[in-house]
């Protein structure tokens, strides 16, 4: 991976809250099949959007506080932030379209 995607509680609301380009945050965890699916699928999304849009993952086994604030309850979910505000989500594996259809949306 050439961009470290992960985020922790540290670096949360510097990076996503404090954020003026919009942001999808990937709640994940090694164990989940689905989201080691979705693993390349986000960091594609990464780099298309680079310098427009910022992408993070977020490991929920490391940070059950942080998925716990934003409520999530399944994983893989994809929260969409803009302005520092969660404004969209995606709960489950889906296909890149429906991703950065979602963030070209909050880009426009």
């Amino acid at each position: 991976m050439g961009q470290n995607l992960e985020l922790n509680h540290d670096h949360f609301q510097k990076e996503v809250t404090e954020s003026t380009l919009p942001v999808i945050v990937d709640f994940w965890a090694s164990w989940c099949g689905p989201c080691r699916m979705m693993g390349p699928v986000i960091e594609e999304v990464a780099r298309d959007y680079a310098g427009k849009a910022k992408v993070f993952k977020v490991n929920t086994e490391n940070n059950a506080q942080l998925a716990g604030e934003y409520g999530v309850i399944s994983i893989p979910t994809l929260i969409y932030f803009k302005n520092g505000k969660p404004v969209d989500q995606i709960i489950g594996a889906v296909p890149k379209s429906v991703i950065t259809k979602k963030l070209d949306a909050l880009l426009s």
